[in-house]
């Protein structure tokens, strides 16, 4: 299969590569994609090495896919150019996440919506999807009323350069800041800018995604999204409030059983989920469960996975895997 992998240079798209490669996609012919500047540059794929070319030398090449990581203006720009020319566009842009016209996949979540007439599918937000597969098995059998999300969130959802600022304070040194604030032995209570309402763009991320993904405008969900000093993952502190009443031990099992979820959940050994643990993994793993002793019906929870793996390179690949296998994409390949 034919992939174009737009954005390959920054820090998601040098993932996607990992991944892909991690994952044996059936890549018959790797087509890196970049901004003008990194165009003639080369990077390496299972060994070998490949030049960097411009969009539209890569739609010319009519990849059968084209996984985005580029930023939403690109993907506005560019993703309708490489689906006319009947690519299927994988974007982890926030771009066309709430088009509604556009479907916005978790594969273990909603998958099944995808068609072969799908050519632009969005990839949703890193704390987003996280959440999403931990609460798809338990929305299923309880039915979910309401979510309370706390996050906190590695440097790394933020790129290269917040990664760098971070080390630079640690150091001692002054160089550029992506943050408003130090990031360092701090904690900054704002992801993304600030709306009307008076949450955050990344809140409402949340807010809005969960929703969309889950099929189902019933589940309220309110968010409160924090920036913290660590790599890794994302962690996040979740109470869910359901319909029906649940058993806890059920619960876990219901979880541990549940596609691309772990459950690290053993207080007597200390056991519990943390990024340090996450970083690298495809998982999502699950926590900390247990009753919210001021409310029935109610769970609390803890959720930590790799925001550049599940969170934005594996999920868009297990897109594309779940495309090929349905052959949805390109000729008739099966995936493992």
């Amino acid at each position: 299969m034919k992939v174009a992998v737009v954005g390959a240079t920054g820090l998601v798209g040098t993932k996607m590569l990992q991944v892909l490669a991690e994952r044996n996609f059936p890549v018959s012919e790797l087509i890196p994609v970049a901004s003008e500047k990194s165009v003639g540059k080369e990077i390496t794929f299972k060994g070998k090495q490949y030049k960097v070319v411009s969009v539209e030398d890569a739609i010319k090449q009519k990849p059968d896919v084209a996984i985005f990581s580029a930023g939403g203006s690109t993907s506005l720009a560019q993703a309708p150019l490489f689906a006319a020319a009947g690519t299927t566009v994988i974007d982890n842009s926030s771009a066309w996440r709430m088009d509604p016209t556009k479907k916005l996949v978790v594969p273990e979540v909603n998958a099944d919506v995808l068609t072969v007439d799908d050519k632009i599918i969005a990839n949703p937000n890193c704390s987003t999807i996280q959440m999403v597969v931990a609460l798809k098995p338990l929305h299923d059998k309880y039915k979910i009323k309401r979510v309370v999300v706390s996050t906190y969130q590695s440097v790394t959802g933020t790129g290269v350069k917040a990664v760098e600022q971070m080390f630079n304070e640690r150091a001692g040194i002054d160089g550029p800041k992506v943050y408003p604030y130090t990031i360092d032995l701090n904690v900054i209570p704002q992801i993304d800018v600030f709306t009307e309402n008076g949450y955050t763009k990344e809140e409402m991320k949340m807010v809005n995604e969960t929703i969309k993904i889950m099929g189902d405008d019933s589940i309220k969900v309110t968010a409160t999204t924090v920036r913290i000093p660590v790599m890794g993952g994302h962690s996040e502190s979740v109470n869910i409030e359901f319909l029906h009443d649940f058993d806890l031990s059920e619960v876990k099992e219901l979880l541990a059983k549940s596609p691309g979820i772990v459950v690290v959940d053993d207080i007597a050994n200390l056991k519990y989920p943390m990024p340090l643990d996450a970083h690298d993994k495809d998982e999502v793993f699950v926590g900390r469960l247990r009753r919210d002793e001021s409310q029935e019906k109610t769970l609390n929870c803890w959720i930590v996975s790799d925001n550049l793996r599940k969170g934005a390179a594996t999920n868009a690949v297990q897109i594309a895997e779940y495309l090929a296998a349905k052959h949805l994409i390109g000729s008739a390949v099966e995936v493992e």
